[in-house]
């Protein structure tokens, strides 16, 4: 098993780029299907869940190959089947985007139940909801899902809850149905506008995205495509607390701003110095800053996938600060870890409270999901000692070669191989 060792006590300083946006590019591959043509998608994030949509695409009969300038080339004319296989499929939440697209080019898929990091009860009705309203039957069978449809029709869909796969997948199976489709209560993140560029770019005509109503012109079929990904704003916000939380000063490079409007509101109320430009921020950290309470919404509200990270910070500041979770119901699983480098951190339903101000200390702790690894480099980093973190599979689906990128921001990380768990957390 892999590890990364990480030094404490240090600052992060100098400037990095950031990577296309995961979230956006784990539904635009899949939307590829779409089409019989040939897409080219440029500024994807070399992480594995990438690795794995690219696999199941080859499954499906499509031919991935990347260029010398980076960009990735998938032609989709020899895809035939529509069951993308199920060992894959386990491996990613993000599979799921496979469902519209499957069904909105073949008008049958079937699909074994998606994977991902375990973040408490993440169901599927809503994405049932809109395929049901186009026309599609959907069964369950041993742990299959069935959806069939003779021929999709737009129709007039309200979302009961805001959700970020149900407007995709909604929006890839209306992509090619007879008629108008229209979203309500529809997601407004940033990826959702990437992605209805793309499928826009094949001939799509979807319009609205970004509000709370989308509208879906169906066409007849999509053609071939070019698109690059947009920043990820994620990644971004994860390097502009950990300089927070390390009281360093850095410059994130190639990002959209204003996607990062409640990050940088929220450092801002800490006490951190930050600077915005054109496709830049600045940040510098204070050496003391104060407490604030933080509550996780869809967007433009504050992300949950920087919770955790968010967390870490608020360890460093002096008072008392409350993060409330909206979203995920299980995501306060990196808390009991957090505590062994001495957090001081109080469940209450879905809010934590944390009494700031405390020194955190090394310790060996493993990663139970993606953003909750993140938080734990930034833990690392600003504690004393030198942290062990395993488990660092699941920061590798979302962070390209995280230790590399960190150590061209000055730190000290690195990536050792070890036998078995019982050398990072011996009795257990």
């Amino acid at each position: 098993m892999e590890c990364l060792l990480i030094k404490g006590k240090q600052k992060i300083s100098g400037s990095i780029k950031v990577n296309g946006a995961k979230n956006a590019a784990v539904a635009i591959l899949p939307a590829a299907l779409l089409t019989e043509g040939i897409v080219l998608v440029e500024n994807l994030p070399r992480i594995t869940d990438i690795d794995r949509l690219v696999e199941i695409l080859q499954a499906l009969g499509a031919k991935v190959s990347v260029t010398d300038e980076g960009c990735m080339r998938i032609d989709l004319s020899g895809v035939k089947s529509f069951s993308p296989p199920a060992l894959l499929v386990n491996k990613l939440r993000a599979s799921y985007y496979f469902m519209g697209a499957l069904l909105g080019r073949f008008r049958e898929v079937s699909i074994p139940m998606p994977g991902g990091c375990n973040l408490g009860p993440r169901p599927i009705d809503q994405h049932i909801k809109g395929f049901t309203a186009l026309g599609a039957s959907v069964e369950l069978e041993h742990g299959i899902m069935k959806i069939k449809a003779k021929k999709l029709i737009g129709a007039h869909i309200y979302l009961d809850v805001v959700s970020v796969g149900a407007t995709v997948n909604i929006m890839l199976a209306a992509a090619c149905a007879e008629g108008k489709t229209v979203i309500e209560n529809a997601a407004k993140e940033p990826e959702i506008v990437d992605v209805a560029n793309f499928l826009n770019a094949m001939g799509a005509q979807v319009v609205g995205t970004g509000t709370d109503v989308i509208k879906i012109q169906g066409v007849r079929e999509l053609g071939n495509a070019e698109h690059n990904v947009i920043p990820d704003r994620i990644e971004a916000g994860t390097f502009m607390i950990a300089t927070a939380a390390t009281k360093g000063e850095a410059v994130i490079q190639e990002i959209i701003p204003k996607h990062l409007d409640p990050i940088i509101a929220k450092l801002k109320e800490v006490g951190t110095e930050v600077e915005t430009g054109p496709d830049w921020v600045k940040v510098k950290g204070s050496e003391r800053m104060s407490s604030a309470d933080v509550k996780t919404f869809p967007y433009p509200g504050f992300p949950t996938d920087l919770q955790a990270p968010m967390m870490v910070l608020l360890t460093q500041a002096t008072g008392t600060s409350i993060i409330t979770e909206n979203v995920f119901e299980g995501r306060f699983r990196h808390v009991d870890e957090l505590k062994k480098m001495g957090a001081k951190i109080k469940l209450s339903g879905r809010s934590a409270i944390i009494e700031g101000g405390h020194e955190l200390s090394s310790a060996p702790v493993k990663a139970m999901d993606l953003r909750g690894g993140a938080a734990f480099i930034i833990a690392g980093l600003a504690s004393s000692g030198e942290t062990c973190l395993a488990g660092v599979e699941h920061i590798d689906r979302g962070y390209e070669r995280v230790e590399e990128r960190l150590k061209s921001l000055g730190v000290k990380i690195e990536r050792i191989s070890m036998e078995d768990e019982d050398e990072i957390f011996p009795g257990k």
